[in-house]
């Protein structure tokens, strides 16, 4: 038997109104709101949280594989999942994968892991997805859309829910599209996209499915269905004969629609909540539809130690400037920012891969010192080559020292917050910035932890490395 062992999604603390738009380009908002991925933020970033959100508590994550769905990656030759892994700290010994290009490519990567963890190919696979697509400026979409990440550990063993089966629809058709040289998400009529891109293929999808497992839809507990919008996922349960106490929440008004990621992150939050016995059905679309079927275990329900999808909710800062959107997504860039670059290396940052992905440092093994990058010379003792690997992205700290900069920063965010941390019992001293604050509400022994961001790009290259950020739940205590 294989299914699902552990689960976890990440959304950024950005929320933008939906009225923003409408008071910049008149007409119509959407209710709610959307989540808004900060300027260091991307799918992979995004993915990486997600990821280490699910293995939390995992004293040593050994996973035999990661797989990636992403519609926006930010590598088109290259694999994305490799890097996601490098900075989840796995090993190198595993099976990575990109699932592009496609809604609903986290089911399609869902279900190869599934399949391969049954075939006794891996132990586990990590299924991670993330997205954050851009709407033409004034369109429905635009409102729409939102950015977050999901992922779910894939195992044979301890599951809190077991796959019981699938049902595939594939369609060839322009609905909604997006082209090598595109910015921005094409779309075509809205009732043709809805009727025909979504209801039908959904329809036939989640139906077909229903029949192969010889159910009526009353036996399941949750229908957990990806839409565009509110409307169309009307239309769709409406077709099905759904109650409203069936669904599970979309999450199009507190979040928006979070592309290829969605159907994960939906899925996450009804494991969150299901009871043993629970049939949860998951169906996405995009080119046709999959429709995928789970069955709770006595596990289900169970507390992880990660966020839970209703914490990240809970967890925002408001965000209202319109010119800053345009300018975080990469549509302008107001005046040239980040003064002090510095052009990167390869070969640079292949030699000192294991600091800049993997957050490692180094513990001198003659003093047992810890320093953060690993250093060949202890800076206590003076030891050379005396050292072991200590990692240190999981570990939580206290705000030593910081200085607001506001030379250093993007024009369209001017304040860097310059900090020093001591991370963990050993109070590993860690130089960083600070992101997802609000700079005015830094202190001395604010609780931190450590988070991996997009720095600038340079040389054809895109740079990451690890930020500080405040710990999730201080800013609702701040309130």
């Amino acid at each position: 038997m294989v299914g699902i062992k552990l689960h976890g999604a990440y959304i950024p603390v950005l929320r933008m109104p939906r009225k923003v738009f409408s008071e910049i380009w008149g007409g119509r908002a959407e209710a709610g709101e959307r989540s808004v991925a900060n300027h260091d933020e991307d799918a992979i970033t995004m993915a990486v949280a997600a990821a280490r959100n699910c293995l939390s508590g995992q004293a040593t994550p050994a996973v035999g594989g990661l797989f990636l769905a992403t519609t926006t990656a930010p590598y088109l030759e290259k694999l994305n999942s490799s890097l996601v892994a490098a900075a989840t700290n796995l090993g190198i010994d595993l099976m990575t994968m990109d699932c592009a290009n496609s809604l609903r490519g986290v089911v399609t990567a869902l279900r190869a892991a599934l399949a391969t963890v049954d075939s006794g190919a891996a132990p586990n696979i990590l299924v991670a997805a993330a997205d954050c697509r851009m709407g033409y400026p004034k369109s429905d979409q635009e409102q729409m859309f939102g950015d977050g990440a999901a992922a779910v550990l894939v195992d044979s063993q301890d599951l809190v829910a077991a796959y019981r089966g699938g049902c595939s629809v594939s369609s060839e058709m322009m609905d909604v599209w997006r082209r090598e040289e595109d910015e921005f998400v094409h779309t075509w009529e809205g009732r043709f996209i809805t009727q025909k891109g979504y209801v039908e293929h959904m329809q036939r999808a989640v139906s077909g499915l229903l029949t192969q497992q010889g159910l009526e839809a009353n036996a399941i507990a949750k229908f957990v269905l990806t839409a565009p919008d509110p409307r169309a996922l009307k239309a769709l349960t409406s077709s099905l004969g759904l109650p409203a106490d069936k669904l599970e929440d979309h999450l199009l008004a507190q979040v928006g629609d979070c592309g290829a990621a969605h159907p994960l992150i939906l899925l996450v939050a009804a494991l969150e909540k299901a009871s043993p016995g629970d049939l949860i059905l998951l169906a996405a679309h995009g080119d046709g539809a999959e429709a995928m079927l789970f069955e709770a275990t006595e596990r289900a329900g169970a507390p992880q130690a990660g966020t839970s999808v209703a914490d990240y909710l809970a967890h925002k800062i408001p965000f209202h400037s319109y010119g800053k959107f345009l300018s975080y997504k990469g549509v302008f860039e107001a005046v040239p920012g980040e003064p002090f670059r510095l052009m990167p290396s390869a070969s640079v940052t292949w030699r000192d891969r294991d600091s800049i992905f993997r957050c490692h440092g180094s513990r001198c093994t003659d003093c047992g010192v810890v320093a953060f990058p690993v250093q060949r010379i202890c800076p206590s003792c003076g030891s050379k080559d005396a050292f072991q690997h200590q990692p240190l992205g999981h570990l939580q700290g206290e705000v030593f020292t910081f200085t607001l900069d506001n030379l250093a920063g993007r024009s369209d965010d001017p304040v860097v917050v310059q900090t020093v941390a001591e991370l963990g019992q050993d109070k590993i001293r860690f130089y960083g910035l600070m992101t997802d604050c609000i700079p005015a509400q830094v202190t001395v022994g604010m609780p931190v932890e450590l988070t991996f961001r997009r720095f600038y790009d340079g040389a054809g290259m895109h740079n990451y490395f690890w930020k500080l950020k405040p710990v999730m739940g201080l800013l609702e205590r701040q309130k």
